[in-house]
């Protein structure tokens, strides 16, 4: 029905324009024929009313007319440039009116000398045929002699053509429409507030801007298309770094994007999400396009942003809440989701998710099932595939922030004391039990801080602290992420901050380990404070601290030099483990379990090995050169072989392998 309405439409604006554009002409040839025809009002506009008759909605051209406020006589100019282009006459009319054929085109001086109703304003910057851009004035010897053309994007508006206006292509993007119960019930609700508020405010001459502010792109741009669609608005979206910097090409801008805004009944989403606030440039830049551009704006960005003097009215966007998280995971999952006894509890607990990576998750984990395995039903594996489908959904924002490590130590090849085990092993019950302690039995409510499992490992380099994060991850089943701190750390005073805001900001979504190594080139005694940067610094530890402290998942600070923190630091972590330089009963322990079963080895005494006195990453070196001596020799590991990677590894330490070393050792030979 509604194709049937829009054809008859086309065909009746079709012929509505082909009347108009017949009373230009003749008014063009009353004109060239010096009077001799009749062009009285009266006599050429009865056909056009009669087109007028039997129609739909309001034609183009009166749609032009009402968003443009034309007067009669710059519709006429407008019908005759587009006359130029739809009808082959208007060429040799206008060349003969101009008593020129070298002027086979229109110009104000025709136009002025041919229509009623004529005023010499309609030419001046400020009317609407050039302030909108509706015609533009070529090159002549002077204004009224200039040729005119209509613009494009108009003439085809004008035919019932519609389309993006080509000068906007690589500015602005359509947003998929997004009716409001494809919404989850909070975003649904926040989106029919917004469509009040504009509506409430449409007598005034500038709408209110609306902010939308949070982490999640996708949820703001699926609340922003269905209030637009609740007004009946289409919807682009424009990124602020397509913004140009020329004030002119600004200015040009804001105007071609307020016209399609008019013809195409549309609305506008600004995304500042990736914007840096010490970015003064661009904050000022997209500080002038909101103050100065007309219709429905909203603007998408993390942080709250102040206007100059437009008002703006700001929402803040949440995460889906956990029991629409919830039906999500249900609706997603169809019949599949009764066999997973609570597996879905444990997937929002840990990845906090937006509704299309809860759609995108679910699809691959169902499409992921064996030809040959049971029905969805009963399929065992489904709720281990549904966690890696989660933790992939999540790895594209941090991949390109951070190392991730594929982890591949277990509990078994971690070699510490039993109190350094014990608290391992307690982080990962905090962990693992976060949310139902949090938000199930209420400390949450009681209070919002210190939600967050923070941890720092301190010890010499090689003593495990990074083995101990790849067993955490192995156990939790969630992603580890390295951040090398001394080089997220810049001379730029904020550019830190950022650096982490951007960091965890990308993990939120899944709770990965975050392992910020080499934590001194954060930390360290800053109750001196000699200059700014000192002061910075100070900032840049309660930043990192703090989003610490909120963080869904666990986040590591890893140290060689413990004494260098501050005490009050360390009061906001909430584990302390300290790794010890092993002692010769954990170097041999190391020893036992440092080759793979697959490895041959002959002869091997780890009591002897253990008098080597280096830490357990020296140790692994060691062993590894080893085994490669020994696959090339077509021999299994044995004592000389170890010693062999002893002394290569010792020699990149600078430091001499002592006689004390390797006393006992009779299985090898000492020379060579």
């Amino acid at each position: 029905m509604q194709n049937v309405l829009e054809q008859t439409w086309f065909e009746s604006n079709q012929r509505y324009l082909s009347a108009a554009l017949q009373r230009v002409q003749t008014l063009l040839e009353a004109h060239a024929a010096k009077g001799q025809i009749d062009a009285e009002p009266s006599t050429v506009d009865s056909s056009w009313s009669v087109s007028v008759e039997g129609m739909p909605g309001p034609s183009a051209l009166e749609t032009v007319c009402a968003l443009f406020d034309l007067s009669p006589f710059e519709r006429d100019i407008l019908l005759l440039c587009a006359g130029m282009e739809l009808n082959a006459a208007f060429p040799g009319l206008c060349a003969e009116a101009h008593h020129d054929p070298q002027r086979a085109y229109p110009t104000f001086g025709l136009a002025l000398a041919a229509f009623p109703e004529a005023h010499w304003s309609a030419l001046s910057p400020g009317a609407p045929l050039r302030h909108w851009r509706l015609i533009e004035v070529g090159t002549g010897g002077s204004m009224v002699t200039s040729p005119l053309r209509i613009d494009e994007r108009v003439l085809h508006f004008l035919a019932g053509v519609q389309h993006l206006d080509e000068h906007l292509v690589g500015f602005v993007r359509p947003v998929m429409e997004m009716k409001p119960g494809e919404l989850t019930p909070s975003h649904a609700a926040l989106a029919e507030q917004i469509a009040a508020t504009w509506s409430q405010a449409s007598a005034s001459p500038l709408l209110p801007a609306v902010q939308l502010c949070g982490r999640e792109s996708a949820d703001k741009r699926a609340i922003a298309a269905a209030a637009a669609g609740i007004l009946g608005l289409n919807l682009y979206e424009m990124s602020v770094h397509a913004l140009p910097t020329v004030p002119y090409d600004l200015e040009t801008l804001i105007q071609l994007w307020e016209r399609e805004a008019a013809l195409s009944n549309s609305a506008l989403l600004l995304d500042c999400d990736d914007t840096d606030p010490a970015d003064k440039a661009r904050e000022n830049l997209s500080g002038r396009f909101i103050e100065n551009v007309g219709g429905v704006l909203l603007i998408g960005s993390r942080e709250r942003r102040q206007a100059r003097s437009r008002l703006l009215i700001t929402y803040d966007v949440a995460k889906p809440t956990r029991q629409e998280q919830r039906t999500l995971w249900v609706q997603a999952l169809g019949n599949a989701g009764p066999s997973l006894n609570g597996q879905v509890e444990r997937l929002i607990a840990q990845f906090d998710l937006n509704p299309p990576a809860i759609r995108a998750a679910a699809g691959r984990a169902l499409g992921e099932a064996s030809p040959s395995s049971p029905s969805a039903q009963t399929d065992p594996e489904l709720a281990e595939r549904l966690w890696e489908a989660c933790r992939i959904q999540v790895r594209p924002r941090l991949d390109d922030l951070a190392q991730r490590i594929e982890p591949a130590a277990t509990w078994k090849d971690l070699v510490l004391p039993d109190a350094q085990l014990r608290t391992l092993r307690e982080i990962a019950i905090h962990v693992r039990q976060r949310t139902k302690v949090y938000e199930d039995w209420g400390f949450a409510a009681k209070s919002a801080r210190g939600l967050g499992v923070s941890a720092l490992f301190a010890g010499p380099s090689g003593t495990g602290k990074t083995m101990a994060s790849e067993v955490l991850a192995n156990e939790l089943q969630l992603d580890l992420y390295r951040i090398d701190l001394s080089q997220v750390v810049s001379k730029y005073i904020g550019e830190t901050e950022k650096n982490l805001r951007r960091v965890f900001d990308a993990a939120e979504g899944g709770g990965a380990i975050l392992l910020f190594d080499e934590a001194d080139a954060l930390f360290g005694k800053r109750s001196e404070v000699k200059d700014s940067h000192d002061r910075y610094a100070n900032i840049e530890v309660s930043y990192l601290l703090q989003r610490m402290e909120d963080y869904r998942g666990l986040a590591i600070l890893t140290t060689n030099r413990k004494s260098s923190l501050d005490d009050a630091f360390l009061r906001r972590i909430r584990f302390v483990v300290q790794f010890p330089f092993p002692d010769r009963a954990l170097r041999a322990a190391i020893w036992r379990r440092i080759f793979p079963e697959e490895t041959p080895t002959q002869g091997l005494d780890e009591v002897r090995l253990a008098q080597l006195n280096v830490a357990g990453g020296n140790i692994r070196n060691i062993a590894l050169h080893a085994a490669f001596l020994a696959a090339e020799a077509g021999q299994p590991v044995e004592m000389e072989h170890i010693l062999a990677g002893a002394r290569a590894e010792y020699a990149k330490l600078e430091k001499p392998l002592t006689a004390g070393e390797t006393r006992g050792w009779n299985g090898a030979r000492m020379t060579g």
